[in-house]
């Protein structure tokens, strides 16, 4: 366990590094799926103005496949990839999917987002779901959990330790199926899985940027809880030409990725109360850091107010953020004044990912 680190890292050598892209046919798959449609980027000249750059956009993602999150990219990916796999099919198509599936629970743990995009896809198949939440999760966010027919645990205790006793009660049960999106030695195939499903948002950023007459991005501001985001941003922009700064934002009281990149190796960090729910996690994934330590070239941690502040400025320009999706606006604000270790590019175009609506997280002031 180790105390806060400071509030900013940077390491530009890391844009050199080079790693494999995902696989083909995950953005194929998604497009299959009820109701898929490329989330909005957002064009706010007033935040150019206001950073010193020429073009700032917003990838939002406060309604993606009729959830307020990102995270039913990876979710379903996972899901239908481990599935695939349990029952021998390669690549079914989902009725096909459905049709072969015998009992099945999945079971997940989750700071709200996860584990709504995990019973939403159980529902979609017609299975099961068990959801482990930690103390602290909001009320109004374990409603909407249920709402899609999960069975929902509360856990007196932080996030590692709903993770633990989600995954000690799927490895008692032989119909149960582990869908975690952080990983650890042992438990890697599923949150690689769920990383590659991230990969369909950035190959939609480049499309998008690409359709506005915008040059590729020269910086990212990535919002990041155990890191498995900022993995899949990682991933995309060290496999192609384009290598922007990778900025990872985390909640002062829960900087567990930037504590590691200070320390160089993977630390626990003690963690505080935030209104940052979804980014409150004491250790980064197994699977994550790895990449995040040879690829992620720069990190900042943020205070619980400079959240609220970025999620009400975005709010007068039409963004829905919650206090995890404002982030990226309040990380960048604070990297901004650390030019020197962007990449040259950062002044041309900037890249916010909103990973969640307000409605995400009710907390929100």
């Amino acid at each position: 366990m180790v105390n806060a680190p400071a509030a900013c890292f940077s390491r530009p050598a890391a844009r050199a590094w080079t790693g494999p892209p995902a696989p083909a046919g995950v953005a194929a798959f998604h497009r299959t799926l009820p109701g898929y449609a490329p989330t909005p980027l957002v064009e706010l000249p007033s935040l150019a103005a206001e950073l010193g750059v020429r073009r700032v956009f917003v990838k939002d993602e406060s309604s993606r496949l009729g959830l307020p999150a990102f995270k039913i990219l990876g979710a379903s990916w996972g899901i239908y990839r481990a599935l695939c796999d349990t029952y021998g099919l390669a690549a079914a198509p989902l009725p096909r999917l459905r049709a072969a599936l015998g009992p099945v629970r999945l079971i997940t743990a989750t700071d709200g987002n996860h584990g709504r995009a995990v019973a939403a896809m159980a529902r979609l198949l017609g299975l099961a779901a068990d959801v482990y939440v930690p103390y602290g999760v909001h009320p109004a966010a374990m409603a909407a959990i249920k709402a899609e027919g999960a069975g929902l645990t509360e856990v007196p205790g932080p996030y590692d330790e709903a993770v633990r006793l989600a995954a000690d009660v799927a490895a008692s049960d032989p119909e149960a199926l582990l869908v975690q999106d952080t990983s650890w030695p042992g438990y890697e195939r599923v949150p690689q899985w769920i990383v590659e499903g991230y990969s369909t948002l950035f190959s939609e950023i480049d499309d998008q940027l690409a359709a506005v007459g915008a040059v590729p991005a020269g910086l990212v501001a990535v919002p990041v809880g155990v890191g498995s985001l900022a993995q899949a941003a990682v991933a995309h922009y060290r496999s192609g030409p384009t290598r922007p700064t990778v900025l990872s934002v985390e909640p002062s009281a829960a900087a567990c990725i930037l504590a590691s990149l200070h320390e160089d190796e993977p630390v626990t960090v003690e963690t505080g109360s935030t209104t940052m729910a979804g980014l409150n996690c004491t250790t980064p994934s197994s699977l994550a850091w790895p990449v995040l330590r040879a690829g992620l070239d720069a990190a900042v941690a943020i205070t619980d107010a400079e959240s609220a502040q970025a999620a009400h400025d975005l709010a007068a320009v039409g963004i829905s953020a919650g206090p995890c999706g404002a982030a990226s606006l309040a990380g960048t604000r604070s990297a901004l004044s650390y030019r020197r270790a962007l990449a040259p590019e950062h002044g041309e175009t900037i890249v916010l990912l909103n990973t969640e609506g307000q409605a995400a997280n009710p907390s929100l002031p």
